[in-house]
């Protein structure tokens, strides 16, 4: 742990920068210069540590969604007054026990829109054209082909409109799609069309998940509704992995009942070795980095700290 006391009167704590992307960002001097910051570069690991990382804090910086913000860390610090999130979900904050104690709880939304939405389309196009599966069968010396699947002219579902649920839809009409989408905060959006859920399981070619992970959205997708599915359907989730029942969509995988799934985000992250999704052939996964570009990475950053200033007035 490093400590940077300086005159400023706000102290913030950056709990769980594992492995490291602030210290190393444009942002940091600015944020170093300008208050008091206890730094750990390691991952809590339990609630006791991070209550006594972020106590004597008045603001905190969240950079892993592996630190859980519970009512009982909550109840722990009565110091803190801010806790800005570097990312969009907030899944890991019970934010009706920030509200109760009147600590402001701030993301940032939408910087990270167009590097999901592009990683989006690459696990699509991976899948389509199974890549992986063929990159590894010619570096083996073998040829094969004729196993691909067109996207132009098929029709691609998309759960959340939100800003990476709009940026991707815009993607796959790009490829010649049509788009249909089901959101909880129906607004129209040039080229989607809004359908019923039912419907936009039913006609997809390809299922793509951009919703936000809380309670109304857990296991929103299981044995139900990937049994509404195309046989040759693909999805796609790189929003959060509990928002899928993964047990059904392995069983969905392994029975060929849809014909593969590209995933960055999983159940329970890292992805344990041996998991039964690593060893289907029609599965592409990457280890939730959909958002993680350099690009990305700073302007989410910089937003993250600007949130404190903000907040400060």
């Amino acid at each position: 742990m490093l400590r940077y006391d300086t005159s400023a009167l706000l102290r913030i704590s950056i709990p769980d920068d594992s492995p490291p992307v602030l210290a190393s960002s444009a942002v940091w001097r600015d944020l170093a210069a300008r208050a008091q910051l206890d730094y750990y570069d390691t991952l809590p690991g339990s609630e006791d540590r991070l209550i006594e990382r972020i106590g004597p804090a008045e603001a905190v910086l969240n950079i892993r969604a592996s630190s859980r913000f519970s009512d009982a860390v909550i109840a722990a610090c009565p110091r803190l007054r801010l806790l800005s999130v570097w990312g969009t979900g907030t899944d890991h904050v019970d934010l009706a026990a920030a509200a109760r104690r009147g600590i402001r709880v701030a993301t940032t939304p939408g910087v990270s829109a167009v590097s999901i939405a592009e990683h989006t389309l690459a696990l699509l196009l991976a899948v389509a054209r199974r890549i992986p599966v063929a990159d590894a069968a010619t570096r083996r010396g073998e040829w094969p082909r004729g196993q691909s699947v067109e996207l132009n002219g098929k029709t691609c579902g998309v759960l959340g409109l939100g800003a990476i649920g709009r940026q991707f839809a815009r993607l796959a009409a790009g490829l010649g799609m049509r788009v249909v989408a089901w959101t909880l905060h129906p607004r129209p959006v040039e080229g989607v069309e809004l359908v019923e859920l039912d419907e936009l399981y039913r006609a997809s070619d390809v299922v793509s998940v951009h919703l936000r992970l809380s309670p109304l959205t857990e296991n929103f997708i299981g044995a139900a509704q990937f049994a509404l599915m195309k046989p040759g359907a693909i999805l796609i989730n790189t929003a959060r992995g509990a928002i899928v029942n993964e047990d059904a969509l392995v069983e969905a995988l392994a029975a060929n009942r849809i014909a593969g799934a590209g995933l960055d985000v999983f159940a329970r992250e890292p992805l344990p070795p041996g998991h039964a999704l690593t060893a289907l052939p029609n599965t592409v996964l990457t280890p939730h980095c959909a958002g993680i570009t350099p690009e990305a990475l700073e302007a989410g950053l910089r937003m993250a700290v600007e949130n404190i200033w903000r907040f400060l007035g």
